[in-house]
């Protein structure tokens, strides 16, 4: 089995390939692992995946350890829905090529008819935190003045941290403090953590829009 290095969300990581260099694409995801000798697998789109400079580095990986048996997955108690009655549902993504390099955002809202808004824009040069919050930043602009409930879903801990569990912030104040103050505006809000990369499906079409208003520097839909 082969390795390439290639940039999934800004980090480098190490992607199954053919012996072309091509990344293995089985029931449309990839297979990759954070380091070469990573256990842990996981499987993005390969729409995600960025070659490095133009090419790819092979490596050889080493034998596959056998995964031990997990526990079936137990109901989060804030498990993540297109629609909840009476609220605007938003979905947001920030992507960075590089870290800093070129950024964009992606957001899906869905207002309490169900009508749906979704959309990816540049950020120009960035960084991955900074793409992350300006997508909540977006959807707190568009939806100023709604007296509806509004849940946010993300699936950055760091914006999770800095806007609602007090982290302090190291960078970005100016922004963090933006956000902090245009969730004051809103009589009901909420920011719910989503885990990425699980098969929530507004939560992947945020991701895609994302990464390609990144690397296109150009509005998607």
């Amino acid at each position: 089995m082969r390795l390439v290095e290639m940039l999934f969300k800004g980090n480098r990581v190490f992607v199954e390939a053919d012996d072309a260099g091509n990344p293995i694409v089985a029931g449309g995801r990839a297979t990759m692992r954070y380091t070469k000798d990573a256990d842990q697998v996981y499987h993005p789109s390969p729409a995600n995946l960025v070659a490095i400079g133009g090419g790819r580095t092979p490596f050889e990986a080493p034998p596959a350890k056998a995964a031990p048996k997990r526990k079936a997955r137990q109901p989060e108690v804030n498990a993540p829905s297109a629609r909840i009655p009476g609220a605007v549902v938003a979905y947001t993504d920030g992507a960075c090529l590089g870290n800093p390099g070129p950024a964009g955002l992606g957001y899906v809202i869905v207002g309490t008819d169900g009508r749906r808004v979704q959309r990816g824009e540049p950020l120009g040069r960035g960084t991955n935190n900074i793409a992350e919050l300006m997508a909540i930043l977006r959807v707190l602009q568009i939806q100023e003045g709604s007296a509806a409930p509004l849940v946010v879903f993300t699936d950055s801990t760091y914006a999770i941290g800095v806007l609602t569990a007090g982290w302090k912030a190291k960078a970005n104040a100016e922004l963090i403090a933006e956000i902090k103050d245009r969730l004051r505006r809103f009589p009901h809000v909420q920011l719910r953590k989503v885990a990425g990369h699980a098969g929530v499906t507004d939560n992947e079409i945020v991701d895609d829009l994302a990464r390609r208003a990144a690397a296109g520097q150009v509005p998607v839909e």
